[in-house]
């Protein structure tokens, strides 16, 4: 038994070369080049698979001269001694797999892979042009491009002593798709441009606050007054308010007469208080006296500032009807205080209309589409803690937590990650139930501070709530069957993440890597958050051009005004909408750009692995992704970009026909016919297939650019060519391990959701200024960039799958079906028998 291993052990340094030729060339190769120093009765015959060569092909000829000292001692024998023939070719089934993976073969593969398996230091001693004669997509690189050593040039980029898979890796490269490199330059100039419009026209507190009837924003220390803590917005003319909720009316309540307080007044309990506009002319007061005041400075007032003010004309007006802060806003109660309207009409005051109306007009005003998409934004610009903790620290944290788990109990992981999924979907589901008031006592509230508890008031934001608690009952539920319906499935996955395991395992720089694109995301995203904020808070106050016939008294001029009784609004400029729509979009395909770069870099690094025979310098341990991510660099960032460029495209258009679908939903009649409810589905159908098929054709196009350096196109057409040859043999275990990979990346990102909700629900974000409207928009944010982080991550192992099926397909094909440059480790996890059956036959 020792010999036997010894024996093994001294025949492993020995590659089958005899793979590399055909029977034309290596008779051709032995008539042409048998040097006259040797006897013609000396040859060399390689054994592996029935091939036999002459030994001049294995000759070192330096100086001119040739010596045979550098072949094996088993190498040289006479012509007297048998020589093996090649068995007949595969039949029909065998033909589908490489011969190394047919059912006859695997015994008698596993018995000569170890002795068969080239090494590095052999591999280097394959002369050029000795590969000429493999096919394929790969042939040619191959064959054209051999190792730097092989060649007599140059150190190994792997820093492995020259293995022959570099050359495959480190050919004669060039920079591909350089137009569409120009063009990502120009679209970060233009984004730069758009965004400094935004920084230059915005203010994100416009986005929570209102304005008052100078045209200040509340809140606003640089108004004027000073407004810093007055931050809530009330409308002083109860009639006004009244008249602009009846049809036909030509008051408008941006025109209302409204001033900014601390907190929404209360009618006087025993008597009749007033709100007075802020201090000046002949009213000597400061804002801060104003302010203890209760902004009440009514018996200051000259009799002319009286009867004014009694005609509802200013500059005072009495608090008749209850209010409650909603969004920073007063909400009108209509339920007028018998005490005080008394009191006011004692006074002489003129009738003051106590209708309904006057609630549902503020509440309109309030729950606007444009508003509640407003406080959405702001509530983004609130949560930016949030963002940073549960949307960076948390995921970063989590994954690589998870790749380690991949690393050392792979074997659990694909249950352990199903069951978890689970758990979460379920707890995330439960949040939002409570939040919707439909389990527990904390529902949302849309009223900021105290209020009275008999008074309910909704927004469209508890509708949205509800709408989200629904879709994510349904996911729970689909989850859970979908969970069920893969059981037998899941140990599909195992084998392939073996692989990627052992990959991390070697290639440990890996798992550090995604860190680079995660710390250039994180810029990214604080720079167009911020963008985000001012653009959409852009555009200038201007005074309403009204109709209305309106009076109030003036303190400066000391006087009943009728002229200028408008009042402000924020006019958005007409492109803004573009340069919204923009903006979006540069979000999107910067995220698809650097994802794509991330991709590459670890497909470059795992493609070095495998085609350097998983020999790799251990020395230097970042040595393979800094040549890979130096190879994109210099040659394929215009490759990436094109692919992230279609992606987007493909994907702002879905968006863009959704927004027509639902504005054509309610034009010409209510009801949606048949056939445009049919064409609608089937043209989102349709171009979701698309969007699915270009992002499956992208990634493996990012891994053939990393391995040949072609441009995008072509690297499409290869890794399209090469799946569709190889999809009996890869089609289950690569959709299994997508999919698990899939919901291992929604582990991560649901968790991130989940603890979103918990510190959204402390009492830092419930009330005064950090209160944000609802959580909903914080935690589908967090959600996105834990997704997005986890994808980083989830990469190495994603990509590493992807790259090693890839390789190894086109390994066996190139190689008649034998893979020549399979790593060690990946034969060993192929070899096993359970793993063989499901990596060809599924379950």
């Amino acid at each position: 038994m020792q010999r036997e291993r010894e024996r093994e052990q001294q025949t492993k340094k020995w590659p089958p070369l005899s793979l590399l030729f055909t029977r034309a060339e290596q008779q051709e190769k032995a008539k042409t080049s048998l040097p006259p120093s040797l006897p013609p009765s000396l040859s060399l015959s390689l054994s592996s698979h029935g091939h036999t060569t002459h030994h001049s092909t294995l000759l070192q000829c330096r100086g001119g001269s040739c010596s045979a000292h550098c072949l094996p001692p088993f190498a040289l024998h006479t012509p007297s001694r048998p020589v093996p023939t090649r068995p007949p070719p595969p039949t029909d089934r065998s033909r589908l797999l490489p011969s190394s993976l047919t059912p006859k073969a695997q015994s008698h593969r596993r018995s000569e892979s170890k002795s068969n398996r080239p090494t590095s230091e052999q591999a280097r001693r394959v002369p050029r042009g000795e590969a000429a004669g493999m096919g394929g997509p790969l042939g040619a690189i191959i064959g054209r491009y051999p190792s730097a050593a092989a060649g007599g040039g140059g150190e190994d980029e792997l820093g492995s002593g020259g293995a022959s898979g570099a050359g495959i890796i480190r050919h004669n490269r060039r920079c591909r798709d350089i137009a569409f490199l120009v063009l990502f330059a120009a679209f970060w100039v233009a984004m730069i441009v758009n965004s400094s419009f935004g920084f230059n026209q915005g203010n994100p507190l416009r986005l929570t606050y209102e304005l008052d009837y100078k045209g200040n924003i509340c809140g606003d220390k640089h108004g004027d007054p000073n407004l810093h803590e007055l931050d809530v917005r009330y409308w002083m003319n109860p009639n006004q308010v009244y008249q602009s909720g009846l049809k036909n009316s030509k008051v408008n309540l941006a025109d209302a007469k409204a001033v900014c307080l601390m907190e929404c007044p209360n009618p006087a309990v025993d008597g009749l208080n007033f709100i007075c506009d802020y201090p000046e002319g002949d009213i000597h007061l400061s804002v801060d006296d104003w302010i203890n005041r209760d902004y009440d400075y009514f018996e200051f007032l000259t009799p002319d500032m009286r009867n004014s003010s009694l005609q509802l004309q200013g500059p005072c007006y009495p608090v008749i009807f209850p209010t409650v802060n909603v969004y920073w806003s007063c909400q009108f109660i209509a339920r007028a205080s018998n005490v005080s309207l008394k009191h006011w009409q004692q006074m002489g005051g003129v009738s003051i209309d106590e209708n309904i109306l006057i609630d549902k007009t503020v509440h309109k005003a309030i729950d606007s589409r444009s508003a509640v998409l407003k406080r959405y934004i702001a509530d983004i610009g609130k949560s930016w803690p949030v963002f940073i903790v549960c949307g960076g620290i948390l995921p970063v944290f989590l994954s690589v937590i998870w790749l380690l788990m991949i690393r050392y109990f792979v074997a659990a992981m694909t249950w352990i990650t199903v069951v978890l999924f689970n758990a979460l979907v379920i707890s995330v589901t439960m949040f939002c139930y409570i939040k919707a008031g439909w389990i527990g006592n904390d529902p949302l509230t849309v009223v900021i501070g105290e209020s009275d508890p008999y008074v309910h008031i909704s927004g469209r934001e508890i509708s949205h709530l509800h709408t989200v608690t629904i879709f994510m009952t349904a996911v729970m539920i689909i989850a859970f069957l979908s969970s069920i319906a893969i059981v037998r499935r899941i140990l599909i996955a195992t084998p392939v993440l073996k692989v990627a395991a052992k990959v991390i395992g070697e290639v440990q720089a890996l798992m550090f890597f995604p860190l680079v694109p995660f710390f250039t995301l994180a810029i990214f995203y604080m720079f167009w958050f911020s963008a985000t904020l001012h653009l959409f808070s852009s555009g200038q106050v201007v005074r309403n051009d009204c109709n209305t016939d309106c009076c109030s008294y003036d303190l400066k001029l000391g006087k009943v005004n009728c002229d200028n009784c408008c009042g402000y609004s924020i006019h958005y400029t007409p492109h803004i909408s573009i340069a919204i729509l923009f903006h979006l979009f540069g979000c999107y395909w910067a995220t698809q750009f650097f994802l794509a770069c991330s991709s590459t870099v670890i497909a470059g690094s795992v493609a070095s692995y495998y085609w350097a025979r998983g020999e790799i310098s251990h020395d230097i341990p970042f040595l393979t992704v800094v040549s890979s991510l130096k190879r994109l660099m210099r040659y394929s960032l215009g490759s990436v970009a094109l692919g992230s460029l279609v992606v987007s495209v493909v994907e702002w258009v879905r968006f863009i026909l959704e927004c027509l679908r639902r504005k054509l939903k309610f034009v010409g009649s209510t009801r949606e016919s048949c056939f445009g409810k049919a064409t609608s589905s089937s043209s989102e159908c349709c171009l979701g297939c698309i969007d699915w098929t270009l992002k499956s054709v992208n990634r493996n196009a990012y891994i053939m650019i990393a391995i040949t350096g072609k441009g995008f196109h072509k690297a499409s057409v290869l890794a399209t060519g090469l799946i569709m040859k190889n999809i009996l043999r890869i089609g289950k275990v690569n959709v299994i391990g997508d999919v698990i990979l899939f919901l291992g990346k929604l582990c991560v990102s649901l968790f991130c959701a989940l603890f979103a909700f918990l510190m959204l629900d402390t009492h830092k974000y419930k009330s005064a200024h950090n209160k944000i409207s609802s959580p909903l928009i914080p935690v589908l944010v967090t959600w996105a960039l834990g997704y997005i982080v986890a994808k980083l991550f989830f990469a190495v192992v994603e990509m590493s799958i992807d790259t090693i099926i890839l390789s190894f397909c086109q390994d066996a094909e190139e190689h008649q079906g034998n893979a020549q440059y399979a790593p060690p480790l990946l034969m060993e996890t192929l070899d096993e028998q359970s793993d063989l059956q499901r990596l060809t036959q599924g379950p």
